[in-house]
């Protein structure tokens, strides 16, 4: 069962520009207002994965003491 939600919501407006930051670097210009209809699911997947990656990479650093 798959589970959206936010759990600390003042985090989305972050989530939401590391994405598009994301989604540019993969040459994915206008991500935000891009139709995801009309993108690959390896594209959306490739986002996606890419965010999961940078937020353990955070997560590993800040658990480390690095951060």
């Amino acid at each position: 069962m798959a589970n959206n939600t936010n759990v600390v919501a003042s985090a989305k407006p972050g989530l939401k520009n590391m994405k598009t930051e994301i989604a540019n670097e993969l040459g994915l210009a206008n991500y935000e207002n891009m139709d995801k209809g009309n993108l690959t699911a390896r594209q959306n997947g490739y986002v996606g994965g890419y965010m999961t990656k940078r937020l353990v990479e955070m997560a590993e650093q800040q658990l480390s003491g690095k951060i």
